[in-house]
């Protein structure tokens, strides 16, 4: 009897245990355009990123949020949102190097010409409410100039604009509106808040052309206050993570992104190194790299090439927009001469594809005899991914160095998606550190 009783109560606390380790989680899946671009069409889009982000780096305000790069980036990953009372299907581009999660919006009645899912339907919503121009919120997103605002009426909405290095703008309200998710639990969760901006009047190439992929917004990851992992991060825990599989797989596999933590394994298989903020650009997720070695041979760049400085120049950020990366011009020069000289006995050289400095045929050559790159980073922990990561097939055969190089004196280095595929990262914006870990996503 005894026994029988020890075993219940054992069996009440593993429960309760399991019970209150049990924390939700969201998990919304990663879809990757398709067809995907080639690789100077990557090229080309990631350098017109990489310039919208630093010249706005170079001329942002305290007062002025970081404009998205989304619009111009060639690796999106995009996410469905459902989105109002009842809920309306939606597509938007997933991007850590933005704040703001804004829509493409129609105040249509019948909206018989609309096709479904082309935009959000205010009205057919009965949760819509924009914020008023005097509510706190407002200040947190640019607006027109002039920008209206009647103190005395009721209903006078904060109005946003954002603009794009190409002309391309999005602008409306600044609005707040229901959204459901599923969590891990399977039950479907249901925010009454969620601030995002209303575009009723978004127009240009950048945000109508083949490289947004039929998308109606942006989903802004970053780490400011109005981004969707800050908004949600207050309820499911102020952390979210993805894994970026191999898109080129067929059929691609399943990518995720996760807001809040999985109880698993996972955590404890993890390296870590420590998020930097830089006050000019407090969207952005920066690390420090210490150094980089290629087949275990430190290269001599010296740690001023990598530092960010009190400008606000320099740096490295992780981005989940950008396909390609970019490290400081020095880095890349020593980078680009040991692989030459690693490959001069085991590959011969191809015809450079236009925008790329070294590409080998590698008939008969197995990944596992490319050169192998690593990267020291802050706090002891090395990122060491596999050759597939940065090279990238432009034609039969022929691979090419999928690394650019960009002046580190004026803009910081991108980590871009191909370097993180295979990875899971998590963003842990509480304790201000990013872990990794090449085996993480499949132990989810």
């Amino acid at each position: 009897m005894v026994s029988s009783l020890s075993q219940l109560s054992f069996f009440f606390f593993f429960l309760f245990t399991t019970l209150c380790n049990s924390q939700p989680y969201l998990q919304l899946p990663l879809l990757h355009i398709h067809p995907s671009p080639t690789p100077t069409q990557a090229l080309s889009s990631d350098t017109l990123r990489l310039s919208l982000l630093h010249s706005h780096r170079r001329r942002r305000s305290a007062a002025s949020p970081v404009v998205s790069g989304a619009s111009t980036g060639s690796g999106q990953y995009f996410v469905h949102l459902r989105l109002g009372s009842p809920p309306q299907p939606l597509l938007l581009v997933a991007d850590t190097g933005s704040d703001l999660v804004w829509l493409r919006c129609s105040a249509c009645k019948s909206c018989s010409r609309r096709l479904p899912g082309s935009a959000f339907l205010a009205r057919h919503s009965s949760t819509f409410s924009p914020f008023h121009c005097y509510d706190s919120a407002c200040s947190l997103v640019p607006g027109p100039d002039p920008n209206p605002c009647n103190h005395t009426r009721l209903h006078s909405p904060c109005r946003y604009s954002y603009s794009y290095s190409d002309g391309s703008t999005t602008a409306g309200f600044f609005s707040r509106e229901a959204t459901t998710l599923n969590t891990s639990s399977g039950a479907p969760a249901k925010l009454s808040d969620l601030a995002f901006g209303c575009g009723f009047d978004v127009s240009g190439p950048s945000l109508t052309g083949p490289n947004f992929g039929g998308a109606q917004g942006v989903m802004g990851l970053g780490r400011g206050p109005i981004s969707f992992a800050s908004q949600l991060g207050r309820r499911f825990g102020n952390t979210f993570s993805y894994c970026l599989l191999d898109y080129t797989l067929s059929p691609p596999p399943t990518s995720y992104l996760r807001i809040g933590v999985p109880k698993s394994d996972v955590v404890s298989k993890l390296s870590y190194t420590r998020l930097l903020l830089n006050p000019l650009s407090p969207t952005f997720y920066y690390i420090g790299i210490k150094s980089v070695s290629v087949n275990g041979v430190k290269l001599p760049v010296r740690s001023s090439v990598w530092a960010l400085d009190k400008n606000g120049d320099g740096g490295t950020v992780i981005d989940s927009g950008t396909t390609l990366t970019f490290l400081p011009e020095q880095a890349y020069r020593l980078i680009l001469t040991a692989f030459k000289r690693s490959l001069k006995q085991v590959a011969s050289p191809a015809v450079p594809t236009p925008g790329f400095d070294l590409c080998v045929n590698v008939s008969g050559l197995g990944r596992a005899r490319l050169p192998r790159l690593s990267f020291a980073l802050v706090g002891g922990s090395v990122f060491a991914p596999p050759p597939r990561n940065y090279f990238i097939e432009t034609m039969d055969r022929v691979e090419c160095l999928a690394i650019q190089p960009v002046d580190s004196g004026s803009g910081f280095s991108v980590i871009g998606n191909l370097m993180q595929q295979g990875f899971l990262f998590e963003f842990d914006k509480d304790r201000s550190r990013l872990g990794f870990s090449r085996h993480g996503c499949a132990l989810q």
